[in-house]
């Protein structure tokens, strides 16, 4: 059975040499060199999650067709290859005993296909299959490219680079760097909000992708000289596809209760981060009316960076599993200013207490996860870390939130026509989801103190 080092003093062997490596292991340190790779190479994984979560939609709506439908279908295709490329590379390098080559390999193919979007356009598609209409084969098309990048980008950083960083941590740093993960993703979006996004305001498409495919490559030239394999790792032995449905037996759940009850807490919290974000920016624009959203964001998202890499350290000096509930009362805390919040200066302050909760329940509930992972099975984890954080909250959270917005029927003009708005009740909802974390987080925490 896997357990916490916080929770016991009488731990199997192995579970005790995941927690706290002996003497001369190498994860038992962190220099220089592995902060410099956690942070370069996440945060280009970032930025090119970036791209496809957030640029690749508007690609599709500005140079192919505007149909809603075509932009949800990419999306739920992509969730679902991004699910199976993690469980099935997770289950691999865990047999392999290797993270290195998946990482190197993948980012360099990650920056190819990222590249090839921009070559992409309903012309040339049309050309090559004049048989069916230009803009569906377009469609088509783009859903399968995104597809095999989510692939590629899925099997490099959330199965074999986050299961590296799980080799290469312990239970005394964990928390620390899973804070400046967390930050990543918002300083990516910061860096292509500030450097990037000229290109799509100019239709420069191709220069666009090619720019970050090319830091992409860069960073998997990088990677194989900044990221070493633990020696010895321990492997799984058990044939890929067994692995995979390993984790998902209810024998395991039942022999691994504070790993499965961690990673419901991330499911809980995930749907209620759902909730609202997709629909964030056009809440803030739209029903606030509040012109200058560049600004809020950025000082917001700064801000929310900032407290997460402080805030892990004091993470990791009281216990992962012990911050849970306090950082969720803060995140609840910035969800119910934001219901309230109407004015620029109170929306900063709203966020600032929101985005900073949702910064640090990731880095405490990640760390925790990293806590009970067993160590012959880290990637598989990776890819149970994909269903409970990534799936199951990107297919419920965001039709709750739709739910409440057409039942609140709010709409603003433009051009005459009424167009259905946002309202404040997507941070209600997202409030009372939350509330749901106190069963798992309290399970974890009567485990602790019957140590």
């Amino acid at each position: 059975m896997t357990q916490s080092p916080e929770e016991t003093t009488t731990r199997a062997p192995d579970a005790a040499e995941a927690a706290h490596p002996p003497a001369g292991h190498p994860a038992g340190t962190f220099g220089a060199r592995r902060w410099f790779a956690v942070v370069i190479v996440g945060l280009v994984g970032q930025i090119a999650w970036t791209l496809e979560n957030m640029y690749l939609n508007v690609f599709v709506y500005d140079t192919i067709t505007d149909d809603p439908t075509a932009l949800a279908a990419m999306v739920a295709a992509s969730a679902v290859a991004a699910t199976i490329a993690t469980l099935l590379i997770g289950a691999v390098s865990d047999r392999l005993g290797k993270r290195r080559i998946f990482i190197v390999v993948g980012y360099l193919l990650w920056g190819l296909s990222t590249t090839a979007f921009g070559f992409v356009s309903v012309e040339g598609v049309g050309q090559l299959v004049p048989v069916i209409d230009a803009v569906v084969a377009t469609v088509l098309v783009v859903i399968l490219l995104d597809c095999v990048m989510t692939v590629i980008g899925s099997s490099a950083n959330d199965a074999a680079f986050n299961a590296w960083v799980t080799d290469v941590t312990t239970v005394s740093n964990r928390a620390k760097i899973e804070s400046v993960l967390a930050a990543l993703p918002l300083l990516s979006m910061l860096i292509v909000f500030g450097a990037l996004d000229g290109f799509t305001r100019a239709g420069q498409w191709r220069e666009f992708f090619a720019i970050i495919g090319f830091a992409t490559m860069l960073v998997g030239v990088l990677a194989w000289f900044l990221i070493r394999d633990v020696p010895n790792p321990a492997r799984q032995s058990d044939r890929v596809f067994r692995s995979i449905a390993h984790g998902l037996r209810p024998s395991v759940v039942r022999s691994n209760p504070a790993l499965y009850l961690a990673l419901s807490t991330w499911a809980v919290f995930g749907i209620s981060t759902q909730i609202f974000l997709p629909y964030l920016i056009i809440y803030i624009q739209r029903t606030l009316k509040i012109e200058e959203y560049a600004l809020v964001l950025a000082v917001v998202l700064l801000g929310a960076a900032v407290a997460s890499v402080l805030g892990g350290r004091v993470i990791d000096r009281i216990g992962t599993v012990r911050s849970i509930l306090p950082i969720a009362a803060i995140y609840v805390l910035g969800l119910a200013l934001m219901a309230i919040a109407r004015d620029t200066v109170f929306v900063i302050v709203a966020g600032l207490f929101m985005m900073s909760g949702f910064m640090l329940m990731t880095a405490a509930i990640g760390a925790s996860v990293r806590n009970f992972s067993p160590r012959d099975r880290v990637g598989s984890v990776q890819g149970l870390r994909m269903i409970f954080a990534i799936l199951l909250p990107m297919l419920i959270g965001p039709f709750i939130g739709a739910a409440v917005i057409r039942g609140a029927g709010e709409t603003y003009e433009e051009l005459g026509v009424a167009k259905q708005v946002p309202t404040a009740g997507i941070f209600v909802a997202a409030a009372v989801v939350t509330l749901f974390v106190l069963i798992p987080a309290l399970a974890l925490l009567r485990r602790e103190r019957e140590r």
